[in-house]
């Protein structure tokens, strides 16, 4: 889905951590926010993202 080289390049824009690809999503731990992966490229809009619960 998306290549391994970009994926360790992507970080959270809102916390600047890395990201774990997660199903259709980028997940970023810090910042408790899952990122969309829509048509193969990711969406790291702030905006655009899921806020997580503790229990994901």
């Amino acid at each position: 889905m998306i290549d391994e080289d970009l994926l360790k390049m992507l970080v959270c824009p809102k916390s600047k951590a890395p990201l774990k690809l997660v199903g259709d999503e980028l997940i970023c731990e810090k910042s408790q926010l899952a990122y969309p992966i829509q048509d193969g490229i990711p969406v790291l809009l702030v905006e655009e993202a899921r806020k997580m619960n503790s229990e994901n």
